[in-house]
């Protein structure tokens, strides 16, 4: 079992030494790296070592091994800055015995529409406004999940990005027309990640690789995807304080992360869930420049057997304004 840990902190080490050359803002697909499940955000999204769901596959596909349920489906929506709005959906099926958990995800962005303009000498102020276009995003995913033993897991994840940022005018004609060409990138990227248990209490560590690709190109440059290292540990306080095995949860984690195009962050963030019904949820992101504190909660109920939940979190951008986000969650 150490064999598999040494193993993945080595990657992760060489990704990370390889990402010290760091080209702060110039990675593409962007959408890939900004978090939508309002559990995940309410906690400052310090989730990397959380036993987890169908969204643990945006995070750390290995957590998604832990997952309580047969079956379980979560979709959301967020209201992002500059009013482009985010969606996502997952499911995770936990087959029996120890086949593992399979899980697909969707991702979609709408940019909303752009006024477009390009450089002309035969007007008075120079452009030619040639009307609007509205850039799109779409990202589809397939994981697996196996726990390895009692206390280890792994698991990875496969995605389809799709971005169309529209036609792009490069001139125009002798007749004032536009001459265009297209922008549309389709590309491949990999997750991976790994949990274990330590056996002291619940205390549990993890790290995760998101947004392994080739490089990215649209007309001349390349560019990269959002590669991200994740280092992460949680644990239930309520362990470390009492033997009662119905004493609420009160979650505890703490992320470390390193980006291939922004420095290095901290995310804390905590968890209380009050008779299985309500969780409260809070969190703090170190090193962003508008982003700090975030907040959010949950209600879930089952209804024959079925579990309903909505969750929903609140984070503060500075300058951008504030950002909501807001998911449904059924399992069973």
């Amino acid at each position: 079992m150490k064999k598999y840990i040494v193993l993945l902190l080595l990657v992760g080490l060489v990704l990370t030494a390889a990402a010290q050359n760091q080209k702060l803002g110039q990675t593409g697909l962007k959408f890939l790296n900004v978090a939508t499940d309002p559990r995940a955000v309410g906690m400052g999204e310090a989730v990397t070592a959380l036993d987890g769901a169908s969204t643990s596959l945006f995070f750390n596909p290995a957590s998604m091994a832990w997952m309580q349920q047969r079956f379980d489906v979560s979709a959301g929506t967020m209201e992002w800055i500059a009013d482009i709005k985010h969606y996502y959906a997952s499911a995770a099926f936990h087959a029996p015995g120890s086949i593992g958990t399979f899980g697909l995800t969707f991702q979609s962005v709408d940019y909303g529409e752009i006024p477009r303009t390009v450089v002309y000498n035969g007007t008075a102020d120079g452009y030619l406004d040639v009307g609007t276009f509205s850039p799109v995003a779409f990202s589809f995913g397939l994981g697996y999940a196996r726990s390895l033993s009692d206390r280890f897991s792994i698991g990875g994840r496969i995605a389809y990005n799709i971005q169309d940022l529209g036609d792009g005018f490069k001139s125009v004609d002798a007749n004032a027309n536009p001459v265009s060409s297209g922008n549309r990138l389709e590309i491949m990227s990999y997750d991976f990640g790994m949990l274990y248990k330590t056996g002291l209490k619940s205390l549990a560590f993890a790290v995760s690789i998101r947004n392994f690709s080739n490089d990215a190109k649209y007309e001349r440059d390349n560019f990269q995807l959002p590669l991200t290292f994740r280092i992460g540990f949680a644990a239930n306080l309520m362990d470390f304080i009492t033997d009662s095995k119905d004493a609420d949860p009160f979650l505890l984690s703490v992320d470390a992360n390193n980006y291939r195009d922004y420095p290095e962050t901290i995310n804390l963030g905590g968890e209380y869930v009050f008779a299985k019904m309500l969780a409260l949820r809070a969190g703090y992101t170190f090193g962003y420049d508008e982003k700090g504190w975030t907040a959010g909660g949950g209600v879930q109920q089952n209804v024959a057997g079925v579990g309903l939940g909505i969750d929903y979190a609140y984070t503060p951008f500075g300058i951008f304004g504030n950002v909501n986000r807001l998911a449904v969650h059924v399992y069973f």
